[in-house]
């Protein structure tokens, strides 16, 4: 047992039926967080006429959401354990649930980007770190993980591809305001299910929680994507933060070697970057998700800017990623039984590029809305097949003592992905919404998927979680 394990604190594994129904709540809640993370793309304009703001304006909420939810991730992946997993699920849910009920009353931007991107991003980083943490203690063979995670990973990977195509609807249909209270009635129907969730491990109040670890990792983050931010408006400026972003972030690393030093526990582990397979995973994850928020920024701004269709129009198109998305996340136990982990990421990257290709080949050569759909289709293809064996290779590398650190950073580093990707690809299609200025975005994207694939390469052959957790010893 742990040293972080309290007496008496034995692991107890439900049975299969209790497993599987836990699935529910812990896939609908990670929907709803992605859903948040890309809905809000196809309501630029209504949401701009209506508070009387930008484009710009409302990429910055997007973005700050999804800044908080990474800068806050880690101590939120510290907490569950501190806390208890299933306390900190249920919180997290009562403030998402309040971040999108405000949201959905905002007079202005400010108030908009204090529920959506402030309560909702804190809500989601207490949430999602017990999401994959109880599904990896849950669920301890490596058919039955990959299972699991198809399933949560289908319902992020769907809510962040359906996110256009539902928040259109409803929408066109109502109102843009309508999308947030759809978000309060989910959060509503997730606390209900979770409240007989089991939590296979006893929490830990007697452990450490690094305050000003957590304030250093967040404000490093936050300097570093609003540095991206600032990159159309004043280089100077942007170079100034990323300096101070990286300044900070190696105070940070200094102070968790002092803390390890000093025989005290940091926010964040040292030891958790001595796993080659672990941290190959993690800049995978970060990759994938760059990708796809990336990817469904520029494509959705691009619609609306430039080809003139409504929120609705712009969900319709939205499609053919989804269903790309879904078919192979689902897909992923049968896919593991096939192939190694390291041959499904590669796929999945070798096909994204593709996408990316096919999206700007066509749409330069085509003003139709299908001239969208193959390379949406691939894009969300590729995703589904290495989302899911991404994460299983991080979380299968630690003990179960260490799922809530891993978690933390691993959800971190995949939402670091999303804000740049929408940082980034956004900061160039506002720069010039054009069909060049859309190339340029989407060709910063294939770049990344070609730097995800090359990382994919070193990964070992045979890895994916074949040993529970519970059995292995942290790599030193």
């Amino acid at each position: 047992m742990s040293e972080h394990t309290p007496p008496g604190g034995t692991p107890t594994r439900p049975r299969g039926g209790s497993r599987r129904r836990a699935l529910a709540p812990l896939a609908l809640a990670q929907f709803i967080c992605s859903f948040a993370g890309s809905n809000m793309n196809v309501m630029i304009n209504d949401i701009s006429h209506d508070l009387g703001t930008t484009v710009q304006g409302v990429q910055v909420a997007i973005t700050i959401f999804l800044l908080v939810m990474a800068a806050l991730m880690i101590p939120g992946g510290k907490l569950s354990d501190i806390l208890g997993r299933k306390r900190c699920f249920l919180t997290g849910l009562a403030v998402y649930g309040a971040g999108a009920v405000l949201s959905a009353v905002s007079p202005g931007l400010g108030v908009l980007i204090l529920g959506n991107s402030i309560l909702e991003g804190v809500g989601t980083a207490l949430l999602i770190p017990p999401v994959y943490i109880l599904t990896t203690l849950l669920f301890t063979d490596l058919t039955s993980r990959a299972r699991a995670f198809g399933v949560v990973m289908a319902a992020g990977g769907v809510g962040a591809a359906a996110g256009p195509l539902i928040g259109g609807l409803i929408t066109s249909a109502i109102s843009w305001r309508a999308a947030f209270a759809f978000q309060a009635l989910v959060v509503a129907l997730i606390i209900v299910l979770s409240l007989r969730l089991h939590d296979p491990l006893p929490p830990d109040p007697s452990r450490h929680f690094d305050t000003r670890g957590a304030v250093l990792s967040a404000a490093g983050l936050m300097l570093t994507v609003m540095g991206i931010l600032a990159a159309d408006d004043n280089p100077w400026l942007m170079g100034a933060l990323l300096a101070a972003g990286a300044l900070v972030l190696l105070w940070f690393l200094r102070w968790v070697r002092r803390e390890e030093r000093s025989g005290r526990e940091p926010l964040l582990s040292t030891g958790l970057f001595r796993d080659r397979t672990s941290n190959l995973g993690l800049v995978t994850q970060n990759a994938q998700w760059l990708i796809l928020m990336g990817t469904s920024f520029t494509v959705a701004a691009f619609l609306q800017s430039v080809r003139g269709y409504d929120a609705l129009e712009t969900g319709v198109i939205f499609t053919a990623a989804t269903v790309g998305l879904l078919a192979s996340s689902l897909a992923a136990e049968r896919l593991s039984k096939r192939w190694p982990q390291r041959s499904l990421i590669m796929a999945g990257f070798l096909l994204a590029v593709a996408g990316i290709g096919v999206l700007i080949a066509l749409v330069a050569g085509s003003s139709g809305p299908w001239a969208f759909a193959p390379g949406l289709l691939l894009i969300g293809l590729g995703l589904g097949v290495m989302l899911t064996p991404s994460v299983n290779v991080v979380q299968s590398a630690f003990p179960e003592e260490r799922q809530g650190e891993i978690s933390g950073l691993s959800r971190s580093v995949s939402n670091l992905g999303s804000s740049f990707g929408t940082a980034i690809a956004g900061t160039i299609l506002v720069a010039g919404l054009s069909k060049n200025a859309y190339a340029a975005a989407m060709g910063v994207l294939a770049i990344v998927g070609l730097g995800g694939l090359a990382t994919a390469v070193f990964l070992p052959r045979t890895t994916g979680g074949r040993t529970p957790p519970s059995s292995r010893t942290a790599p030193e």
